[in-house]
C-alpha cells in the first residue's frame, strides 16, 4: 500500500483535531503534518487534506497545495467551517477545491464544524448582512465534539479502502 499523507492547514486547532483522529484510523503507513511542512508531493500517492474555510473558500496556501499535487494521486478533502454541515457555506470550498484536483483523483469530501474565533464572530456580528452568519459561526462554540471526531475516522477508514482498491475509476 503506497504511503498516505494527511496534511492540514489549522489557525484555531479545529482542522488540526480532525486531521489527529483522521489519522488515527488510516490504515498502513502514512505521515501526519501541517500542510506548511508537507515537502514534495510526489513522494505520495494518496492524500489526505485539510483546511478551514475561509469566507466560503478555500485559504490560499491549501489552495497552492491542492494545485500541486501529481497527476494520478488519490485526494480525499476534509474542511472545518462554522456553518451548518451540508448547508451551501459547508460545500462551497469543498466543491471549489474539488475543482483545483483536476489531475487527481477526487475519492471523497468530509466537512464537520469548529469552533470560530470569537474576533471573527464579534467582526461579522456588526455587518447587519452577516448576522445570520455569525449566529450560525457562534452556535458551533462546541465543534469539533467527539461525534464529529468519531465521523472524522470512519470517513478516513471509507475512502482508505478506495484508495488501497486503486481510485475511483474515471
Amino acid at each position: 500500500m503506497p504511503k498516505t499523507l494527511v496534511t492540514y492547514l489549522s489557525q484555531t486547532g479545529n482542522t488540526r483535531k480532525v486531521a489527529e483522529a483522521i489519522f488515527e484510523a488510516v490504515p498502513g503507513e502514512k505521515v501526519l503534518t501541517p500542510l506548511r511542512d508537507a515537502g514534495d508531493p510526489a513522494a505520495y500517492r494518496n492524500f489526505i487534506v485539510g483546511f478551514p474555510v475561509h469566507g466560503h473558500t478555500v485559504p490560499y496556501p491549501a489552495e497552492v497545495f491542492l494545485k500541486s499535487i501529481p497527476a494520478g494521486a488519490n485526494v480525499a478533502l476534509f474542511s472545518t467551517h462554522g456553518a451548518v454541515t451540508g448547508s451551501p457555506l459547508s460545500r462551497e470550498a469543498l466543491e471549489y477545491a474539488s475543482v483545483l484536483l483536476s489531475r487527481a483523483t477526487l475519492v471523497g469530501t468530509f466537512s464537520c464544524r469548529g469552533k470560530v474565533a470569537i474576533d471573527a464572530i464579534d467582526a461579522l456580528m456588526k455587518s447587519p448582512e452577516h448576522e445570520a452568519w455569525a449566529d450560525m459561526a457562534a452556535s458551533a462554540a462546541t465543534h469539533p465534539d467527539k461525534h464529529d471526531l468519531a465521523d472524522a475516522r470512519a470517513f478516513a477508514l471509507r475512502v482508505m479502502t478506495v484508495m488501497t482498491q486503486g481510485g475511483v475509476r474515471r
